[in-house]
């Protein structure tokens, strides 16, 4: 299959799913069970409002969901009591599995929804999202509930930027458009074709989830497109226009350091895959700038991209879904 192809087959509009009975009839009909993660951190702004709206359409109304649950990462406000208020299930992700070392990030919460929740189908929404709309849920299960061969649906979307005197259009994407884009054009040219690799709307077979690993921190989404192409081509991936995201914006340093930690992974991935044999240790501090009194300062940071094994090398996950780890066949990589 061309890009071109891949494009015309396995990209859709959320409009090809907006007839939420006709996609419950179908997902009964198939005996799929669906949950939904939202990975949090101080997101008592915005949280309430993607609960009351995925719980009253998407469980009540149309019982597309199955479990819809809230893992957090030790927020400081009152973000968990809020989404519990609305009738989400809360977790800490400190909490799951309790018996291995702890570590905090994104990907550490997404990494251990796997285990928590239940579903064939796990759909992961950020939860900063200002103009929330059942579609962020709905028009990434379609794929996978209608083919069979689809594995792992991205997100992309308009994103215009929220600033404090209105929304300005903007393509959005920064780091994708000057890191992860090029790099996928560079080394893994069909992955160009996804539109929106880093957005954090995504929705996955549990067969697929268990057996890749989870970097912790900003790689994860890299590291997730990078080990199913490996293993399962182009043809596992599909990706659904939501037509708008609003956001916040970050500031460039926080910027530097997400490109920072995705190049990380991206080039521990490539060594690897034996694509850079002779590759040197990856220096792990970003030395980035400020300004103080007209004198500049270096400031560093220690970014490590530590990393979870697969899902289903864990004993306690193998014994709580009843899976044979000699039939993993998805994510070599191994624990960093």
């Amino acid at each position: 299959m061309t890009t071109n192809e891949w494009i015309k087959t396995n990209t859709y509009h959320r409009s090809d799913f907006e007839d939420l009975q006709t996609l419950v009839n179908e997902k009964e009909k198939r005996g799929l069970t669906i949950s939904l993660c939202i990975p949090t951190l101080n997101e008592a702004k915005t949280i309430g409002k993607e609960v009351v709206i995925f719980k009253s359409e998407l469980m009540n109304r149309f019982p597309l969901l199955d479990e819809f649950a809230v893992i957090d990462s030790g927020s400081e406000d009152n973000t968990l009591e809020i989404a519990s208020s609305f009738g989400a299930d809360t977790y800490l992700a400190s909490e799951i599995l309790p018996n291995l070392d702890e570590k905090r990030g994104k990907g550490e919460n997404l990494w251990k929804a796997i285990y928590q929740l239940k579903g064939d189908i796990i759909v992961y929404i950020d939860a900063d999202i200002k103009n929330i709309h059942p579609r962020f849920v709905y028009g990434l299960i379609g794929p996978l509930i209608y083919r069979d061969e689809v594995k792992y649906v991205k997100a992309f979307y308009d994103r215009p930027l929220a600033f404090s005197e209105g929304v300005r259009p903007s393509g959005g994407g920064r780091v994708t458009e000057i890191l992860t884009r090029p790099l996928f054009s560079l080394f893994f040219p069909e992955l160009a074709a996804i539109i929106q690799p880093l957005s954090g709307e995504y929705a996955v077979r549990r067969e697929v989830l268990e057996r890749i690993s989870f970097p912790i921190g900003y790689g994860v989404e890299t590291s997730h497109l990078l080990d199913v192409y490996h293993e399962l081509g182009m043809s596992a991936f599909a990706q659904t226009d939501l037509d708008q995201r609003v956001h916040r914006n970050q500031e460039t340093r926080s910027l530097g350091k997400m490109s920072f930690g995705i190049l990380q992974t991206f080039l521990n991935r490539m060594k690897t895959y034996g694509l850079m044999n002779d590759m040197p240790d990856i220096n792990t501090v970003l030395h980035q700038f400020q300004v103080r009194e007209n004198q500049f300062e270096m400031v560093d940071q220690n970014i490590i991209e530590y990393e979870r094994p697969p899902m289903i090398t864990i004993p306690e996950y193998r014994e709580k879904f009843s899976r044979d780890e000699k039939s993993q066949n998805t994510g070599k990589n191994k624990e960093k």
